[in-house]
């Protein structure tokens, strides 16, 4: 009677999380709270220095708006929850919670996906084809790439939350992950999980990893266009503007690689390592986006002495 179709009495699902010392679930719980905490501080603050400086009214800086917002959701979706669970002791979650945490989950993590293509997208045109970007990237595709890269999010997430809630569950209900992720949740099922372990590695990890070869299939001519520029000074603009992204990129797919290549792996380190890329990038973009583009540095900065102009009046 375990794997007897019971979905309908299946009213929770308990997130377990993962070991840890008993001492350390206080500096746990302090850590990830603040983290979560600066996240949102951090991505508040390019959202409003690009809102309030004119140089960044650029479609690069359009787009890390948009990224901005997503890695303001995307760990509201889940650092709350895995608080939750370090503070009570237990991480129970209802079944319509972990649909929608699921749901939201992959929609935010696709659209991230699909935005780090499109930012190397954007570096190609401006440094590969300098004198046509202006005409190719302009207000009107920014916007069109904008909302193809939502809806494409939106369009993977339903397909893959319908998936995955459509089998059936027995009474199991141990999360083993610390949010309502796919592995974790599809390990409950009293069904054959192949079809869905298959169009999981198909839709998520090899499209992961398509965007990924298209990232450093452009960033092959950008670093070959930026080794041709003649002044110094010029290459390292360059290089500093494409190594913050570079960075981004390889935070962000080498977890999502390893996780969704493997569907059907048993290992509990995956559940961490989705953890981390679901808490800890919202945290490091707007660091590496601010301490390793100029451009916003000199935003911050001009945000902060207007701060200290209207204190001082």
């Amino acid at each position: 009677m375990e794997c007897e179709n019971v979905t309908s009495l299946l009213e929770n699902f308990e997130i377990m999380g993962f070991l840890y010392p008993r001492d350390l679930k206080f500096p746990l719980l302090l850590f990830f709270f603040l983290m979560y905490l600066l996240s949102l501080f951090g991505n508040s603050l390019i959202l409003t220095v690009v809102a309030l400086d004119p140089n960044l009214h650029k479609p690069m800086y359009w787009f890390l708006c948009h990224l901005a917002i997503i890695d303001v959701m995307f760990s509201s979706v889940v650092v709350p929850k895995l608080i939750s669970w370090l503070a009570e002791g237990n991480g129970v979650i209802s079944f319509a919670g972990c649909v929608s945490q699921l749901f939201f989950f992959h929609f935010l993590g696709c659209t991230e996906c699909f935005l780090y293509t499109v930012l190397a997208l954007d570096r190609f045109l401006a440094i590969c084809k300098p004198l046509r970007y202006s005409t190719i990237m302009n207000n009107r595709v920014c916007f069109c790439l904008s909302f193809g890269i939502w809806f494409g999010g939106s369009l993977h997430s339903a397909m893959e939350t319908a998936l995955t809630f459509h089998l059936p569950f027995g009474r199991r209900n141990q999360v083993t992950y610390t949010f309502c992720d796919i592995p974790a949740v599809q390990k409950l099922a009293c069904a054959d999980t192949s079809i869905n372990e298959m169009v999981t590695l198909i839709d998520i990890g090899l499209v992961a990893m398509a965007c990924f070869l298209l990232i450093l299939t452009s960033y092959v001519y950008i670093i070959s266009a930026i080794l041709r520029i003649p002044t110094a000074q010029g290459k390292r603009r360059a290089f500093s503007t494409c190594s913050a992204h570079i960075t981004l990129v390889v935070i962000y797919y080498a977890p999502t690689i390893y996780t969704y290549l493997r569907p059907a792996s048993q290992d509990s380190f995956d559940g961490v390592l989705s953890m981390f890329y679901a808490s800890g990038t919202p945290f490091i973009n707007p660091l590496i986006l601010t301490l390793r583009n100029k451009e916003m540095k000199v935003g911050v900065r001009k945000l902060c002495s207007r701060k200290t102009q209207c204190s001082l009046n």
